[in-house]
C-alpha cells in the first residue's frame, strides 16, 4: 500500500531502540524505560507519532513512522518509544482519504490529540480557525502530555459514598465560583481548583454535601460565536484531562495534582465531588467544523452520520452527536469514568443530554441502549452517583423512564412546576403535591426510592433564582444575537418591576418568593440541588444563557452575602432542618411508595382534610408523619395574592402543639425560628400571608433536644 508523504520541512526519524509496544492500555501509558503508546484507527491508512519541544513549536522535533507490520494489532497502532518521561508533548498525525461523501474526513496536515492524553497544552498562538483551515497548523494546535499518574500521594483519601437520600449538591462553575474580586481570594488563585480549596469552609457551613461542577474536562474557549468565548465548558476535546486553564499551578503538570488536591480537600470536608460530564458530543462541531482529535482519527466511528455522510446527525444542538454505541466509544466513555473514579477521586457523574446515550448507531432511540447499561452495571462505579439529564436537544424526553437501576436524575417536571406555582399559576396543587414527595407519578414505578429524583428550581442553563423572580424577559443582549437565544418559556415572575428595584415592597416580595423557593426545594423528597449564589440571590441581569459570559454577569459576587445575608440565613437553616427531619431519615431500603405510605400523609385545604384540586386552586397544605413517629411535620403553601386563615391539624398526642418554624412572610430572624424558640401556636387557624409558606413541627417531649 503507498505510503503519505510527510509534510514539506518535517524530518521524519526512525527509531531504532524502539519496540513493539502493546495494544493495551489506550493512551500514553509510563512503562519501565520509556512510553507506551496506543490510538485506535480502524480506516486509517497510516499513523505518525509527533514530538514537540516545546508547545509552541512550529514543526514536530521528531518523527516517528508506525510501521504496520510491526505496530498495528487488528485496528490498534501501538509503539513502544524508550528515553521519553512524563511532560513529554506528543500528538498524532492519521492517513487516509479525505472523502467527506464516505463519511472520511483524514487530514495529514493537522495535530491530532490523543483521545486517551491526560493532559493537554494549549499554546499561546492557538487558533480554532487554524484546524478548520486548509494548511499545517502545528505551531497553534493543542497538543497532549504524557503524564505519570503514579507519583501522586493521596494520602487516606478514600470515596464518601454519602446516602444519596441525605445528600445537598451545589451546582457551581470552577472559574465563576471564586473569579470575581471580592472572592477574598488571592488574584493568582482565583477561578481556579486551587481558589475553590479556599472556599470549602463556606460549602461546610451551608450545609453542602457534593458539588457538581460544571464541565472540567478540556474544552475549546475558541467554541462560541466570533467575538466571544466559550465560559460554561460544554465544549470537550478531551474525556480523560482535567481543563488547564482552572489550574493556578505554574507547572503544566500540575495541573492533575492541583485538581487531585481540590478532591482531597473536599473530601476532608466530607463533601462529595460529582462532575458534570458531556458524553454527547465533541468540539468538532458540524461538517465545517475543526479537525482536533476523533473526526481525523476515525470520523464514522466516533460520531452518527446523517444519511448523506458528509453532515453529522445533530442530537446534542451543537452540530455533532457523539456516536455512544459504537462498541470502541462505548469503551472509551467507560474507560474515561474509570479514570475519573480510580485515579481522579471523584464520586459521581452527572451526564449532560444523557438521551443521547440512549440513541443508537442510526440516531434512532434504542429500548436498552448498551453504554446505558455498561455503565448502570459496572463494578468500578457500583458505589458512585450517577445522574441524568433524561433529555436531548432533538425532543427525545425521558424523565421518569431513563434506563438501569443505577440512574437518578434531574427532574425537569420538579423545575416546571414549582416554578409555576410559586409564581401563582392555577390548578397546580395535584402537581405540586407529587412534587413535594419525590414525583412518586414519575418515579412510583418497581422500586424506585425518593432519591431517583434530583429536585432543582434553577441551574447553569436559565435564570438564577434572583432573576426569576425579577424579571419576565429573558435580557440576553450582551450575547450579541439580538436576545434571540436562550429559552422563552421561564415561568418566571418579576413581582410588579422589570429588572432591579429601590422598590422596598417590591423587594420584600421578591425576598419572600426566593424564600419560598427555597422551601420548596429543601423541604421536598428527594435530593436538592441548589445554584451557586442562590443562597445570596447572585444575579446576571435577566440572561439566561450566560454560556459565553466570562465576565461579572457569570462570576459569583460575594459582597451579595452580606447585602443579603438573610436568604444565605435562611438556606443555611433550612439544610440544617432538612438533615434533622424524619421524613429524610428514614428506612432507605424502601421504595418511595412504601416510605409514603409509611409517612401516612395527610391533605388539606384552608379546611381539614378537604384539599383543593380544582383548576383554579392555588393553595395546598399537607401533614406527614415522620418516619419513627416522634414527629410531625405540617406545611402550608398560599400562592394566593390573598392572606388566607387554615385550619390546623389537632395537637399530636404527646406532644406540646405545633410550633411555626417557618413563615416566608416575616422579616429576618423571624422568617426562621429554630424549634426551641419557634412559637407554640395557640389558635385553631393560622393567618399565612399571601404568596408565602408556613411549615409547622410537632414532637414529642422525649425526641431530640435541638429539634
Amino acid at each position: 500500500m503507498q505510503r503519505f508523504s510527510t509534510r514539506p520541512g518535517y524530518t521524519e526519524t526512525g527509531c531504532a531502540d524502539c519496540l513493539p509496544g502493546a495494544s493495551y492500555p489506550l493512551g500514553a501509558t509510563m512503562v519501565p524505560g520509556g512510553v507506551n503508546f496506543v490510538l485506535y484507527s480502524r480506516t486509517a491508512l497510516a499513523v505518525d507519532l509527533l514530538f514537540f519541544d516545546h508547545v509552541d513549536a512550529p514543526v514536530p522535533s521528531r518523527i516517528v513512522s508506525l510501521d504496520r507490520k510491526v505496530n498495528r494489532t487488528f485496528h490498534y497502532w501501538h509503539i513502544m518509544v524508550p528515553g521519553i518521561e512524563a511532560g513529554q508533548l506528543y500528538g498524532y498525525r492519521c492517513y487516509g482519504p479525505m472523502e467527506p461523501e464516505k463519511g472520511l474526513r483524514f487530514d495529514m496536515e493537522k495535530v491530532l490529540l490523543d483521545p486517551y492524553g491526560r493532559l493537554i497544552a494549549t499554546p499561546s498562538r492557538y487558533s480554532r480557525s487554524a484546524a478548520i483551515d486548509p494548511g499545517d497548523n502545528s505551531a497553534q494546535a493543542m497538543k497532549s502530555v504524557v503524564v505519570d499518574l503514579s507519583a501522586y500521594d493521596w494520602e487516606d483519601d478514600a470515596p464518601l459514598r454519602h446516602l444519596f437520600n441525605r445528600s445537598v449538591i451545589y451546582e457551581l462553575h470552577v472559574r465563576g465560583f471564586t473569579r470575581h474580586p471580592s472572592s477574598g481570594i488571592g488574584q493568582d488563585a482565583r477561578g481556579t481548583y486551587r481558589g475553590l480549596i479556599e472556599k470549602i469552609p463556606y460549602l461546610k457551613e451551608l450545609g453542602i454535601t457534593a458539588v457538581e461542577l460544571m464541565p472540567i474536562f478540556h474544552f475549546d474557549r475558541e467554541d462560541a460565536p466570533e467575538g466571544k468565548i466559550n465560559y460554561w465548558g460544554y465544549s470537550p476535546v478531551s474525556f480523560f484531562a482535567p481543563h488547564t486553564d482552572y489550574a493556578a499551578s505554574e507547572n503544566l503538570l500540575g495541573v492533575v495534582d492541583e485538581f487531585r488536591d481540590m478532591v482531597k480537600a473536599l473530601h476532608r470536608a466530607d463533601i462529595e465531588v460529582i462532575l458534570d460530564v458531556v458524553y454527547n458530543h465533541t468540539a468538532e462541531g458540524n461538517k465545517d467544523g475543526p479537525t482536533f482529535c476523533w473526526r481525523g482519527i476515525d470520523n464514522e466511528m466516533y460520531y452518527i452520520l446523517e444519511g448523506d455522510r458528509t453532515r453529522y446527525a445533530n442530537y446534542s444542538g451543537t452540530g455533532n452527536t457523539l456516536n455512544t454505541n459504537h462498541p470502541i466509544v462505548r469503551r472509551m466513555i467507560l474507560d474515561s469514568l474509570r479514570f475519573w473514579v480510580e485515579e481522579m477521586h471523584v464520586d459521581g457523574f452527572r451526564f449532560d443530554l444523557a438521551s443521547i446515550l440512549s440513541r443508537g448507531l442510526g440516531g434512532d432511540p434504542w429500548p436498552n441502549p448498551p453504554i446505558v447499561l455498561d455503565i448502570d452495571t459496572d463494578p468500578v462505579l457500583a458505589g458512585v452517583k450517577l445522574i441524568a439529564e433524561a433529555w436531548d436537544a432533538a425532543g427525545l424526553y425521558q424523565v421518569g423512564q431513563f434506563g438501569g437501576d443505577h440512574w437518578k436524575e434531574w427532574n425537569g417536571r420538579y423545575r416546571d412546576d414549582v416554578r409555576a406555582f410559586i409564581k401563582g399559576d392555577e390548578g397546580l396543587t395535584g402537581a405540586i403535591a407529587s412534587r413535594f414527595l419525590a414525583s412518586p407519578d414519575l418515579y412510583g414505578h418497581d422500586m424506585a426510592g425518593p432519591e431517583q429524583s434530583i429536585n432543582f428550581v434553577t441551574c447553569h442553563d436559565g435564570f438564577t433564582l434572583n432573576d426569576l423572580v425579577s424579571y419576565n424577559e429573558k435580557h440576553n443582549e450582551a450575547n450579541g444575537e439580538d436576545n434571540r437565544d436562550g429559552h422563552n418559556h421561564n415561568l418566571s415572575w418579576n413581582c410588579g418591576v422589570e429588572g432591579p428595584t429601590d422598590d422596598p415592597a417590591i423587594e420584600a416580595l421578591r425576598n419572600r418568593q426566593v424564600k419560598n423557593f427555597l422551601t420548596m426545594l429543601l423541604m421536598s423528597l428527594g435530593v436538592p440541588m441548589l445554584l451557586m449564589g442562590d443562597e445570596m440571590r447572585r444575579t446576571q441581569w435577566g440572561n439566561n444563557n450566560a454560556y459565553g459570559q466570562d465576565n461579572e454577569i457569570s462570576w459569583l459576587d460575594w459582597s451579595l452575602l452580606e447585602r443579603h445575608s438573610d436568604i444565605h440565613r435562611f438556606t443555611k437553616l433550612l439544610i440544617g432542618l432538612r438533615r434533622e427531619l424524619d421524613i429524610f431519615q428514614g428506612d432507605f431500603d424502601l421504595s418511595l411508595n412504601e416510605m409514603l405510605q409509611n409517612a401516612r400523609i395527610q391533605w388539606h385545604g384552608v379546611e381539614l382534610y378537604r384539599p383543593d384540586w380544582s383548576n383554579d386552586a392555588r393553595s395546598i397544605a399537607f401533614t406527614v408523619r415522620g418516619i419513627g413517629g416522634r414527629r410531625y411535620f405540617h406545611a402550608i403553601l398560599n400562592a394566593w395574592w390573598e392572606e388566607q386563615r387554615f385550619a390546623l391539624p389537632p395537637k399530636p398526642a404527646g406532644s406540646e402543639g405545633w410550633r411555626c418554624v417557618v413563615d416566608t412572610a416575616l422579616p429576618s430572624p423571624d422568617d426562621f425560628r429554630e424549634l426551641q424558640d419557634a412559637p407554640l401556636i395557640r389558635g385553631a387557624r393560622y393567618r399565612v400571608k399571601p404568596r408565602s409558606v408556613a411549615l409547622f413541627i410537632a414532637q414529642a417531649r422525649s425526641s431530640f433536644s435541638r429539634w
